[in-house]
């Protein structure tokens, strides 16, 4: 199949989270199921100042957006042996961030997304790529399907282009006032409750899950729960509504990238069937922490966005409590400003304890999921999570809030012989430190814990097996073009 992704973020180019690294390692498990298989992302500031290899095609196309034609330029790029297309719009995404700053959204994204779905669909033919399906992904491409039902309608271009639309998180719904919709050019008689409007407002998210042949998310859990109120952030009416063409497809992870034998920012490689050398990553991951050095003592690590969805209020509430068990607690990431703030006052509180690093930096991050023992993720809600897959690659074995992906890909040791980790219910730190508790007294029966560490690192998250499945739904959604 002849199939383009396309994505606002793509690992290694950009990111800003899990979107990315499905947006990258996605079309490489395709490319190697013997699909042509292209991307196609915005060029940002930060993928022009590194040292990416591109090259600028003569192809331009011309997009009418806020009264005005713009010039969009086309950079090829590869990843690996995917061709990616980078559309170039200097004045919108020669930026400091792809969405914002530290001081909120860019007030014109509608426009620069606008601008990016319309481009898509204009570069096509004049890159000569005729997909058979267009792979679209969070609210930043979702009017492109809009623009195939409403203005290319007749196009014979894409008279047989199937679309999906995969949801990463529905809580980021790309809403804007009602006039984005004449400043991007589409017709004021979408804006009602059976296309773009959504409680006054225009969604780009609503028209991608309204006008696309087919919508996926990211694991079957998180498939089922969308379709309730608790976590359909206001859609769950019209995700009901298309529940026949809605299918939850687990993510994968890149087994190549994430590889602790062969992972150069380790202290020593280790793998599931040697896994003895981890304890050596431990007592470098101490050393270079500035924790006390002490292979017996259990390190509880978190490398996460800063967030209430990542159920940073339930650890901040189970503190007081989770701090005095036997154990050291190690935490990468930045975020929202009242949990950064929270962490910011326990940097210097337990020095030999307790490591708080407020940044993101992935070469730690590699060593944490090496040295650390537990993982945990408390999420009030987890559309898939790529972390407790890493933590169990490296042998980290994960503690989880039953929810989403996380409830498809952990299983608690406790209730089942074959578990690769400890799971619990209720979104309150009285369950978080209950669940602690099972998981350092398993953790003290040595032979136990590497028999659990071993099964952990065992397991086959791979993208083969989804990128299988993803095929499968290309090929649905191409068919409904020929009824």
């Amino acid at each position: 199949m002849n199939i383009l992704l396309v994505a606002s973020e793509v690992t290694p180019f950009a990111k800003t989270g899990g979107l990315a690294d499905v947006a990258g390692a996605l079309p490489q498990a395709l490319a190697h199921l013997g699909h042509d298989v292209r991307i196609c992302m915005p060029y940002y500031r930060s993928i022009s100042e590194k040292p990416f290899v591109t090259k600028r095609l003569e192809v331009t196309v011309e997009v009418e957006i806020a009264g005005a034609l713009r010039s969009v330029g086309i950079y090829l790029g590869r990843l690996g042996e995917v061709p990616v297309y980078f559309l170039d719009y200097p004045e919108f995404f020669q930026r400091q961030g792809l969405y914002g700053t530290a001081a909120g959204d860019y007030p014109d994204n509608a426009q620069r997304f606008g601008l990016f779905c319309r481009a898509v669909l204009e570069a096509l033919p004049q890159l000569d790529f005729r997909p058979d399906v267009l792979h679209l992904n969070d609210w930043q491409t979702g009017l492109i399907p809009v623009l195939l039902h409403s203005e290319r309608a007749a196009d014979p271009f894409y008279t047989r282009t199937g679309t999906v639309m995969t949801i990463h998180n529905l809580g980021y719904q790309g809403l804007f006032p009602p006039e984005a919709l004449t400043e991007i050019g589409l017709d004021p008689g979408l804006f009602h409750m059976e296309g773009l409007e959504y409680y006054g407002q225009l969604s780009f998210l609503k028209g991608g899950l309204f006008f696309s042949d087919l919508v996926t998310t990211v694991s079957p859990s998180y498939c089922r729960e969308i379709q309730t109120p608790e976590f359909g952030h206001g859609f769950e009416g019209i995700l009901h509504k298309r529940r026949k063409e809605l299918i939850g497809i687990l993510n994968g992870i890149d087994c190549q990238q994430w590889n602790p034998a062969t992972d150069a920012a380790l202290h020593t490689p280790y793998s599931a069937e040697n896994p003895k050398a981890k304890i050596q990553n431990k007592l470098d991951l101490q050393h270079r922490l500035g924790l006390a050095r002490d292979s017996h003592l259990p390190i509880v690590a978190m490398v996460t966005r800063l967030a209430t969805q990542k159920g940073l209020d339930i650890l901040e509430a189970a503190w007081p409590q989770l701090i005095r068990r036997p154990l050291q607690f190690v935490l990468l990431g930045d975020g929202e400003e009242k949990h950064m703030a929270f962490f910011r006052r326990l940097q210097d509180k337990h020095p030999e304890l307790v490591s708080i690093t407020l940044s993101f930096d992935d070469s730690l991050a590699r060593r944490i999921y090496a040295g650390s023992d537990l993982f945990l993720m408390p999420s009030h809600y987890e559309p898939c999570g790529l972390g407790q897959l890493i933590a169990l690659r490296y042998g980290a074995i994960p503690l989880v809030r039953r929810t989403g992906g996380l409830a498809d890909t952990v299983s608690d040791v406790d209730k089942n012989p074959l578990g690769n980790g400890f799971v619990f219910t209720a979104p309150t730190a009285k369950a978080l430190i209950k669940t602690l508790n099972r998981a350092l007294k398993r953790y003290h029966d040595h032979d136990d814990w590497a028999c659990l560490v071993q099964r952990a690192m065992a397991e086959d998250f791979s993208w083969e097996q989804s990128a299988g499945r993803y095929v499968e739904i290309y090929q649905r959604a191409q068919e409904c073009k020929g009824e």
